[in-house]
């Protein structure tokens, strides 16, 4: 149990850990965290870590995806996370809940085109019209 499994016995196949399985590395000597499904030993990266290894104990053992989008790590951090990844989430435990990162559009182009163009054109109408009348009012009393 402690190691990835690889469950179709190809080693070049994906390696998929249980929630279960990460669960029970939440501990300095063994860290593991699931960001987008993926799974991740950073138990190396304890020490380097810029934000402290406390930050990565608090997510160790769990889904940290939510709380390392909420951080904005940059492009190079993202990057560094492949040289962590140890395997993918199981299918059965992935969360419910990433259906809601879909984004959603309407079928209705006139819905976008009010939304899109004539709310900030209404806007900047006004911001304009509001100008020239400070700048008539300035003219006025000088």
């Amino acid at each position: 149990m402690g190691e990835p499994n690889n469950k179709s016995g190809n080693d070049s196949a994906v390696n998929y850990l249980t929630m279960e399985e990460v669960k029970t590395h939440n501990g300095s000597k063994s860290t593991w965290l699931v960001i987008h499904d993926k799974v991740y030993d950073v138990t190396r990266f304890l020490e380097e870590h810029p934000g402290g290894e406390e930050v990565l104990f608090e997510q160790a053992g769990g889904d940290a995806t939510e709380s390392f989008e909420d951080v904005g790590h940059s492009t190079d951090a993202r990057e560094m996370l492949t040289q962590y990844f140890i395997g993918e989430l199981d299918l059965a435990d992935r969360r419910k809940e990433n259906s809601k990162d879909v984004l959603i559009t309407t079928s209705s182009s006139h819905s976008s085109w009010w939304t899109n163009w004539l709310i900030p054109a209404f806007a900047a109408g006004v911001v304009g019209l509001m100008y020239r009348f400070y700048l008539a009012e300035t003219r006025t009393s000088s």
